[in-house]
């Protein structure tokens, strides 16, 4: 063979060169070559490890305020706490103004004593209360002289004694409360030259408007006596009061 029929050979050879060496820098396979089937796929890889942490971002710029949002529901009261410890004292206040002056409390007093006088007329009816008419004391005039009652003022707990000189008769008196015999007393006179005597007390619970008297109980039994020498003495004095409505009175 001649060097000018080999030419033709050599250029087809070139021409196939340059065409295989274009597909492949184009990392194409010309598709008249790719004549087999597609592959099994492949089992999957294995987990790569963790990567580097990123770097932190910048920071973000600020935005321009919401709006306000709506009010929500009341909530539920909790529960009451423990009780707090005491605090520590404080300091002494200032001194306030003086006060105005009150009023006085006094206790309240009921007393009386008195007497028969010479001059006096002795009752001769069942039910007369006897008239001391002499006043020994009677401050607070609750003794009435007029009736011979005394009238209760303040309530509470006296103490009424009669001291009952007897001559020329013998003598039978009751202590009475509001028209009720609480206290009866009798003394005979058996005409002797000398005056006898008789006396008795009660303590009696009073409220006012309560009256206390001595009475004749019989008729002929009125032997009460008075001279210059011998008194015959009815008295009374409040023991404690039961108001109760002030300490100074309870």
């Amino acid at each position: 063979m001649t060097s000018l029929s080999l030419f033709p050979l050599l250029y087809c050879l070139i021409v196939l060169q340059v065409c295989f060496s274009s597909q492949l820098e184009d990392n194409k396979i010309p598709p008249s070559l790719c004549t087999g089937h597609p592959g099994t796929p492949g089992s999957p890889g294995i987990h790569g490890s963790p990567g580097q942490p990123g770097r932190d971002g910048r920071d973000g710029r600020d935005a321009a305020p919401g709006e306000k949002g709506q009010k929500g529901d009341r909530g539920d009261t909790g529960e009451t706490g423990v009780r707090g410890l005491t605090g520590d004292k404080g300091y002494p206040g200032e001194k306030g103004d003086r006060g105005q002056p009150g009023e006085c409390a006094v206790a309240p007093k009921s007393a009386f004593s008195v007497k028969l006088s010479q001059s006096h007329t002795f009752p001769l009816n069942v039910g007369d209360a006897v008239l001391f008419d002499t006043v020994i004391l009677n401050e607070q005039g609750d003794y009435n002289t007029a009736t011979g009652r005394f009238t209760c003022k303040v309530p509470g707990v006296y103490y009424f004694a009669v001291h009952a000189t007897v001559y020329r008769a013998s003598l039978q008196f009751d202590l009475m409360k509001n028209g009720h015999a609480v206290a009866s007393y009798f003394q005979f006179y058996g005409n002797w030259p000398k005056p006898a005597s008789l006396s008795g007390g009660s303590l009696l619970h009073l409220i006012p408007g309560d009256q206390v008297w001595v009475q004749i109980a019989l008729s002929e039994y009125n032997g009460f006596y008075s001279s210059t020498k011998t008194d015959s003495t009815f008295t009374g004095f409040l023991v404690y009061s039961d108001w109760k409505n002030s300490a100074v009175f309870a």
